[in-house]
Parts: structure tokens; C-alpha cells; sequence
């Protein structure tokens, strides 16, 4: 074949972007089954319960008061507030809300936040169309299958974690801005030309640095919103005729080649693309603090649940994987005795000392991470105690669960270990549907009355029987 032929083959043959396209203009067309709108069902369920309880907080605070003055023309609902804003912006305060308490889902091994980046961007843009709510599921489904591949295209497994972390990247900003991106374009119905450029744009739209999660600053509560934000204004931007490159991922001066360098599997973006899912997959959580403790919270409350208290422990010794030990054991000064509720929440040996001393809703809920809780005497005292290791099977384990392994020495001089080694909502343990309606009440009760966040939740778990996306936010504004 000569060189002229193969360079034409080449073109004919769809990139990976243009796939992503044809996928998201056959799904609007045909739709998705049952299984994914089930699923998708439960994950609005919750990302809007966490809104709701997240109402209060300073970056969300911060965000509402920007895009106020930002201004433009309300198409789309904030959730806590009775006013339409442009559907970027409700983006932006809903995305900045679902990832402000660290009780969004989370996706493994990437260890992405996909839904609270997607989803606020596709409700405010099926809001602003009038979709269904099955036309809405469907649109989110496909923005967090896209969202988890484009993370899963950064996985190292050599290195056992992403490149995108290790380059001290936010990985769910940065390819949470294109799966938001089509879920919009996907509800403007846009064809998969149009949504090849829509990832065209967005590509160069995410950002996200995670320096936050060592040193503190509130930036990291934003991600998701900006992320959110982004999609949907790269969605308008096509849809007005604005174009992106057709190779924007695999590129030499691509996505991941920018992002990742070498270290980058392009394939996982289009294997098995519509046929297998990783959306069903992705991990709930019970807990309102960074998914690494989850497990050790767990094996503390085995404890407790087995009768050690927490006066008789002389210590404690939390292993976990050990690409861990730097969110949530480093610099040990600072997880002993975290400075707020918000650090309080990435601390290993603070967690533990919580679910040995108490905790509601699921395990620990959100009166655990309070300013006034992780000031309290008790559980630094407790939380001093405790010391942080690598576990070698915890770590031959993760990324593909965060497992962690607790052992208390007792005054009376017995040694007892709690090993956890798959998380409780992921596949393996999976919430309920029951469950995931407790933790939504929990959330929304921070915000509405217990009958509204009953409406609310019944409401959502309807979309996936056809009701509009209206008749859900017209709930969430009167609620307000």
C-alpha cells in the first residue's frame, strides 16, 4: 500500500472522539436500558441530596454570589434557591455543592468524582430544554462512561495509581469538563459531528490542581462546578459553530499526551464503547469524608460493634495502601489534630478515632465533621493514638478498592484487627436503593422539611419513568 493509501485509511478509520460522537447521537436516538437508568436514577438521588446539605458552606456561599453578579438569563435552578440562573452558571453552583462535603461517588481504579461533575451540568441543560427525565439519564450516563474512561486512559497499572494524581492533577475536573461537555450536547440533541467538536473545546476547559488536599484552601469544593460550568459552555460554543480537533485525545498536542505524556493507554477511551459500562461500577459513598478513610472507618465500627470502647485501647495502628498515606496520613501533625471539620474529613487517624466514638445516618454523617467535632477533646485524644502504615496487602489490593487493615491494643493487654478489604457501596457491598434514599433524607433535611425531602426523593427516583427534569427542579425551588 503506498504511503498516500495508508495515510487515507488512517483518516477513514473514526478517532476515538468521533466514536464518543456517533456513541452519544445513537444513545439520544435509541436510549439506554433499564439497568443504566436505574443506576443513573440512584446517582441523581444522591448528588442532590448532597447538595442540599451542602447549602451552607462557604464555597458555595462564595460561588452564588459570583455568578449573581455574573447575571444573564435564568433557564436553569440552583439548588437552595427559588431564582433561575443561565444554565452555566447553575452548573457551576450545583457542581461546586456536589463535591463541596466529599460524599460524592467515586470511580476505581481512576478515582474519580465522575457524577458531581456530569450530572449538575445535565440537569441545568435539561432544565433549560424542557427534557425528560429519561433523556436526561441517558445523557448523564454517557458523560460518566466517558468521564471514567478518559480517567481509566491515564491508569498506570506499573505505577498503580493515575498519572494524572501523580502529576498532582484533579483528574475529576480535568476529564469531568468533556463528560459533562456531551451529556449537554447530547440534551441540545446536537449530531455526533457536532459533539466530536463539542470535545474538541472542552478538552481545552478542564483544570484542576490538588495541592488543597495536602496544605489546605477551599479551591478543590470548585472542581466539579467549573468542570460542570465548562461542559455546558462548550456545548453552546459547538452548537453556535464553534469547532474542535477531531484527534483532541490521542494527539500529538492532545488531551492526554498533554496531561498524561507517555504513560497513557488510548484504547481504554473506545473498548468495548457502548457495549460494557463502567457507570454501574462506580462506588457510593456512606460516608461524607475522602474515600480513602472509608475503610478504616468501617473496621473501627466492627470494633466498636464487637465491644472495644475507647477507653480501653492503649493503641491503634491503621494500615492502608501505601499511595494513601499522603492524603491522609501526611504530615502526621496535621491529621492527628486536623484544623477543621473540612481536614478533619481527610485524616486517617481522626476517622478512626470518630467511628469509635460515635457517629449517625450510615456510620459517620455530617455532625462528625464539624469545625466543633474535630476540635473535641475526646477524639483528639483518641486520634492521637492512632498510627498510619503501609499495608502490603491493602496495597497489592488498591486501587481497585481502598481497603485498610486496624489493629487495637487493649489495656488488658489483648490485640484485636478488623481487616476491610472491599467498601462498603461499591459493587461488592453495594448500597440499596433504601439506603441511598436514607442518605439523601439525611442530606436534605440540613435544607428542606422531612415531607419535602421525601417529594424530593421520590420525585427523582420518577425520571427514570419518564417524568420531566421540571417537575423535579419546580420541587427543589419551592422546597427553598
Amino acid at each position: 500500500m503506498s504511503e498516500l493509501a495508508s495515510e487515507s485509511s488512517t483518516q477513514r478509520t473514526p478517532t476515538p472522539a468521533q466514536q464518543v460522537g456517533a456513541l452519544a447521537e445513537r444513545v439520544v436516538r435509541d436510549g439506554l436500558p433499564a439497568f443504566l437508568r436505574d443506576d443513573l436514577a440512584g446517582r441523581t438521588v444522591d448528588v442532590l441530596g448532597i447538595c442540599l446539605a451542602a447549602r451552607a458552606e462557604e464555597p458555595a456561599r462564595i460561588v452564588d454570589a459570583v455568578v449573581r453578579e455574573w447575571g444573564g438569563t435564568g433557564v436553569a435552578t440552583a439548588v437552595g434557591s427559588r431564582d433561575r440562573l443561565p444554565a452555566p452558571s447553575a452548573a457551576l453552583v450545583n457542581g461546586t455543592l456536589a463535591h463541596s462535603l466529599d460524599f460524592d461517588d467515586t470511580h476505581l481504579p481512576s478515582v474519580l468524582h465522575p457524577s458531581s461533575a456530569v450530572l449538575p451540568a445535565a440537569l441545568a441543560v435539561a432544565e433549560q430544554v424542557g427534557a425528560s427525565g429519561t433523556a436526561m439519564l441517558d445523557a448523564a450516563a454517557v458523560g460518566i462512561e466517558v468521564t471514567c474512561r478518559l480517567g481509566m486512559a491515564g491508569y498506570d497499572e506499573e505505577l498503580g495509581n493515575s498519572v494524572f494524581f501523580e502529576r498532582g492533577q484533579h483528574a475529576t475536573a480535568i476529564c469531568g469538563a468533556i463528560g459533562a461537555a456531551v451529556a449537554a450536547g447530547m440534551l441540545h440533541r446536537l449530531d455526533a459531528d457536532t459533539i466530536t467538536s463539542v470535545i474538541g473545546i472542552a478538552a481545552s476547559m478542564g483544570a484542576g490542581i490538588i495541592e488543597a488536599n495536602r496544605t489546605g484552601g477551599t479551591i478543590k469544593r470548585v472542581h466539579c462546578g467549573w468542570a460542570a460550568h465548562a461542559g455546558v459552555a462548550a456545548a453552546d460554543l459547538a452548537r453556535h459553530g464553534l469547532t474542535g480537533p477531531p484527534t483532541v485525545l490521542e494527539g500529538r498536542f492532545g488531551f492526554l499526551q498533554a496531561f498524561c505524556g507517555d504513560r497513557v493507554h488510548v484504547e481504554r477511551v473506545t473498548d468495548g464503547l457502548g457495549e460494557q459500562w463502567e457507570t454501574p461500577g462506580i462506588f457510593f459513598k456512606p460516608y461524607p469524608c475522602n474515600h480513602f478513610t472509608h475503610a478504616g472507618i468501617d473496621a473501627a465500627l466492627a470494633l466498636r460493634a464487637s465491644g472495644v470502647t475507647a477507653e480501653s485501647v492503649r493503641s491503634l495502628t491503621l494500615g492502608v495502601p501505601a499511595p494513601v498515606l499522603r492524603t491522609i496520613a501526611e504530615p502526621p501533625e496535621e491529621k492527628a489534630r486536623p484544623r477543621s471539620g473540612y481536614h478533619a474529613a481527610f485524616s486517617g487517624p481522626y476517622t478512626v478515632a470518630a467511628a469509635l466514638l460515635g457517629g449517625g445516618g450510615l456510620g459517620l454523617f455530617h455532625e462528625d465533621f464539624t469545625d466543633a467535632a474535630a476540635a473535641d477533646p475526646a477524639r483528639l485524644a483518641l486520634a492521637a493514638l492512632v498510627r498510619c502504615e503501609a499495608d502490603a496487602e491493602s496495597t497489592a489490593i488498591f486501587p481497585h478498592q481502598f481497603p485498610a487493615v486496624l489493629t487495637a491494643e487493649l489495656a488488658d493487654g489483648r490485640t484485636v484487627t478488623e481487616r476491610v478489604l472491599a467498601n462498603r457501596g461499591g459493587p461488592q457491598r453495594p448500597l440499596s436503593d433504601a439506603e441511598l434514599s436514607v442518605k439523601f433524607t439525611g442530606n436534605a433535611e440540613r435544607s428542606v422539611s422531612p415531607d419535602a425531602a421525601r417529594e424530593l426523593a421520590q420525585a427523582v427516583w420518577d425520571l427514570r419513568s419518564g417524568r420531566d427534569v421540571a417537575g423535579v427542579t419546580e420541587l427543589l425551588r419551592q422546597a427553598s
